[in-house]
Formats: structure tokens, C-alpha cells, sequence
């Protein structure tokens, strides 16, 4: 024994001690595993050429994408606040386990921060890049305690997808939702414009009352004419005919609902014509409003129909498990690994001693 002290000292006694640890003291450790993917309800994907799947399959999918920023969440302080607050993961890691594995141990203090370190030993989350499936697993010290918090992981997992396609949804469709706002104040403030012209001008579509005036006035012309040709004859065969004042007459007086009505289309101030301008500006600037108002209320039909068709749900393959067996420390195997190490370590530092001795000086 004194001539092998440094091996019983390197390598037997440290590996007496984890012998008894292992067997004797070190508790049973409970692993709970969950697996789930990141979908979309559009599933229909367009038929793509090889070249193009070579080229996709270089990254990755929208679905990975938001199952990384989940599994980042999981790992993250907010999830573990979370779990203290709604699984009392805190109190679940401190009150069960041996010295040396329980929360805080023996050489760390009840902080936040350590908490958030053991947090880390304790739960794993990591995405299988081939099938796109994450995976989570939950370490603690009694079947129950590792099913709750990963149960607990997974329903905050899929609270933190519903908030962010809300975010998204919400977004897309507010920004939509002004614009349909802002249309339909403009188109209702044309309209307004348009009917105070009206109004003002005691006129409801100039184009079409000036269309209509002109019809009256063709056929008192052509009326007129008409008549003029009847008394030119009347006073070329018979001259001394009565009839002929009361035709004149009859013609002077045309003539005048002509002048008329060709002033209330043509006459300066009040004449249709002169209304016309102003009211071609406020019917173009409401039927713009109108086209613009029908293309934002489109613009919001679609952009609710696209927040829906990317909105993500987490899909649970594999559900929180409640352990009946653990499965660490694996006990044997942990002591066979330390006397390996240890007796490798001895033997390097073996023959570095024996180097040095051989090379050192003969006095």
C-alpha cells in the first residue's frame, strides 16, 4: 500500500467514492420525451422541379423555421419564469434528488441565474433536421415532476405560437383594416362635395340636363323651320291671306323658347355649360374615392385570406410521457467510466514523472 499510494490515492479511493455515490446516495433520475412539428394549414405546395426540391432542401422550411424559434423560447429565461410561475419548477428541482443533484447543490446559491444553469442540465430541446421534428426532453427526480413540466413546456410552446401568428395576423390585417378607413373617408367627403354641388348649382347631372335642353331646342329649330317654310309659301301663293300674322307670330314666338333654352346651356353666370368643370372634378374625384374604397376593402379580403393561410399551429406527434422506469444515472456504467479516466490520468502523469527522472542530472 505505501509503495502504491499515489494509485490508491489517484485511482482505488476516488473510485471507491463514486462506487458509493452511484450506489448508494446519487438518486434516480426520470426522463419525460415530447415531439412536435411546426404546420401550416396550406399544405398544397406547387409540384417543383428536381432542381428546385436540390435547392430547398439546402435550407430550411418556414415549419423549422418557426419550430427553432419555439425550441429558442423553451431554452430561453421567459419559458423558465413561466414554469416557475405555472409548474413551480423551482420548488419541484429543490425538494427531491440527492445533495449533489438537486437545485442548489452544495457550491451554487438559490439565484435566478443558477436556476437558469440547472435549468439547462436539465431540459433539452432540439430540432432533427431530417424530419423536421423537434424534440423535448425533461429531466427530474420523480416520474410526475418531469411529465408537468414538460406537459408545461409544451402548452407555453403552443401559447407562444398562437401570439405570434395573432402578432402577424393582426399586423397584416390593421395595416389593411387604415387603409379601408382612410378610403372610405375619402370616397364619403366626395360624396358630400358632390351633393353640396348639386345643391349649390340646383343642377343633378349637367351633361345630361344640357343633353336634354339641347333636344328642345333641335326640335323648336326644326319646328320653326317648318313653319318658316309654310308662310314663305303661304306669302308666295297667297298673300292676303289671314293666317299669315298669326303664323309669323307663331315663329317669333319659337324663336324666342329657342334663344332660351339655347341661354340657359350657353349664358354666362348660371348656364349649364359653365357648371359643367366644377362638376366633372368632384364626380372624377368620387368615382377615383369609390375605385380606391373597392380596392381596399379587396386589399383587406385578401390580406385576412393570406394571414390565414400562413397562420402555424404546433402539432403534438409524440405527447409528454409519464416515466415508470428511470433511466439515469446509469450507475455502473458512470463507475467504470471514472476508474478509466482516473487510471489513464495516473499512468500520464506515470511516465511524465519517470521521464523527468530519467533525464535529470546524475547529482
Amino acid at each position: 500500500m505505501r509503495k502504491r499510494r499515489w494509485f490508491v490515492l489517484v485511482v482505488v479511493l476516488p473510485t471507491l467514492l463514486a462506487a458509493l455515490y452511484y450506489g448508494f446516495i446519487a438518486s434516480d433520475i426520470y426522463v419525460s420525451e415530447a415531439r412536435f412539428v411546426i404546420k401550416s394549414p396550406d399544405q398544397k405546395r406547387p409540384q417543383l422541379s428536381t432542381l428546385a426540391n436540390l435547392i430547398q432542401t439546402t435550407g430550411l422550411s418556414s415549419g423549422q423555421e418557426q419550430a427553432n424559434e419555439v425550441l429558442e423560447f423553451v431554452r430561453s429565461r421567459d419559458a423558465l419564469r413561466a414554469l416557475e410561475k405555472n409548474a413551480g419548477a423551482r420548488s419541484r428541482f429543490a425538494e427531491n434528488g440527492d445533495p449533489l443533484s438537486r437545485f442548489p447543490g452544495l457550491f451554487a446559491d438559490n439565484s435566478f441565474e443558477e436556476f437558469y444553469k440547472y435549468y439547462g442540465k436539465m431540459v433539452d430541446a432540439r430540432l432533427d433536421s431530417e424530419s423536421g421534428t423537434a424534440i423535448l426532453t425533461v429531466k427530474a427526480f420523480t416520474p410526475d415532476d418531469a411529465f408537468v413540466i414538460n406537459d408545461a413546456l409544451l402548452n407555453l410552446s403552443e401559447g407562444l405560437v398562437n401570439r405570434l401568428n395573432s402578432r402577424a395576423q393582426n399586423k397584416a390585417i390593421a395595416e389593411a383594416q387604415k387603409q379601408v378607413e382612410l378610403a372610405s373617408d375619402r370616397a364619403r367627403r366626395a360624396r358630400t362635395a358632390l351633393g353640396g354641388f348639386r345643391t349649390s348649382q340646383e343642377v343633378i347631372d349637367p351633361a345630361k340636363q344640357a343633353a336634354g335642353v339641347l333636344d328642345i331646342s333641335n326640335n323648336m329649330v326644326a319646328t320653326r323651320a317648318a313653319l318658316q317654310a309654310q308662310l314663305d309659301n303661304m306669302q308666295r301663293v297667297t298673300p292676303q291671306n289671314p293666317s299669315i300674322p298669326a303664323l309669323r307670330n307663331q315663329i317669333n314666338a319659337i324663336s324666342v323658347q329657342i334663344a332660351s333654352q339655347d341661354s340657359r346651356v350657353v349664358g354666362s353666370g348660371q348656364g349649364i355649360a359653365s357648371k359643367m368643370g366644377g362638376y366633372e372634378d368632384l364626380y372624377v374625384e368620387q368615382e377615383f374615392a369609390t375605385e380606391n374604397l373597392n380596392a381596399a376593402n379587396a386589399a383587406l379580403v385578401q390580406a385576412r385570406n393570406e394571414a390565414q393561410r400562413q397562420q402555424f399551429y404546433l402539432e403534438r406527434i409524440v405527447e409528454a410521457n409519464k416515466p415508470d422506469t428511470p433511466v439515469l444515472p446509469r450507475r455502473l456504467l458512470s463507475v467504470i467510466v471514472i476508474a478509466a479516466a482516473l487510471t489513464c490520468l495516473y499512468f500520464v502523469g506515470w511516465m511524465l514523472i519517470v521521464g523527468i527522472l530519467e533525464h535529470a542530472p546524475e547529482d
